[in-house]
């Protein structure tokens, strides 16, 4: 039973979810991101993972810094500990007044590493950017620099000097279709739909259903942080996306209370 929801919930994520991305999730889920290892072994143990490959993974994360332990606890340290801030703005953006102008970043000229290209596609992405041609980002300009990730933008400076612009009404529509809007808020429609289906499902004490729903969630957080925050103008109408933060708090409050139950019935 929990192998058929869990394949059907899985068709959700581009990837099979690792030892570590299961562990790595459920902690950055929570308040603070510790567990003993005993339970992170159980809550592995859910989704098929045998407790040697579950330790196992525990060990590696502790290697690469992804983890810290102490006294049979571990909790989440490294660049996955930083994960949280970002994670958190995703689900509760500040976005500022759209007065029509565009924020251009032009790559500077000269040679770049391949790691340094990797990195500002990375912070590109994490700044809600999209390239439209090699070397030039941009984006709407209704996102405060201080609200976006420190870090994103500590690597586009590096690399990129900005400019702002109010492009032609053709130009614009060109610009936005790069965020393939339509296809996120037709994404977005449906998780909400299985979300709301997973969030009323898990409120029994049942392995099944809470690995369904874990699914769904990640399935879902993952979509909330690739929402490309365009201005209401820009946008679809009714666009989806503070519905579906919404519906992933309400998510978290019976996911959260179904995994408290299900470690106490152990």
């Amino acid at each position: 039973m929990t192998q058929e929801r869990n394949g059907t919930a899985a068709e959700l994520l581009e990837r099979p979810l690792s030892p570590r991305s299961l562990i790595g999730s459920l902690l950055l889920g929570m308040r603070p991101p510790r567990m003993p290892a005993g339970r992170l072994v159980e809550w592995c143990g859910l989704f098929g993972v045998a407790e040697g490959t579950a330790r196992v993974a525990m060990s590696r994360m502790v290697d690469r810094g992804e983890l810290a332990a102490h006294d049979g606890v571990y909790e989440l340290a490294g660049h996955l500990r930083r994960r949280q801030p970002a994670q958190d703005w995703s689900l509760a953006p500040r976005l500022g007044v759209w007065h029509g102008e565009w924020l251009l970043g032009v790559v500077d000229p000269g040679a770049r590493t391949a790691r340094e290209r990797v990195a500002l596609r990375e912070a590109g992405r994490r700044l809600r950017m999209v390239e439209v041609r090699d070397g030039v980002w941009c984006r709407p300009a209704n996102l405060p620099r201080a609200a976006a990730p420190r870090d994103a933008w500590d690597v586009a400076d590096g690399q990129c000097r900005w400019w702002e612009a109010r492009p032609d009404p053709e130009t614009t529509a060109a610009a936005t279709a790069l965020f393939a809007p339509d296809e996120w808020a037709d994404r977005a429609r449906m998780l909400l739909r299985r979300l709301r289906t997973s969030t009323a499902a898990v409120r029994t004490v049942d392995g099944a259903s809470i690995v369904d729903a874990f699914v769904v969630g990640a399935a879902t957080l993952a979509h909330v942080r690739a929402d490309p925050l365009l201005p209401a103008e820009l946008c679809a109408h009714k666009w989806p996306g503070d519905a579906l933060r919404a519906g992933y708090r309400t998510y978290q409050l019976a996911f959260s209370a179904a995994l408290r139950d299900w470690f106490r019935a152990r």
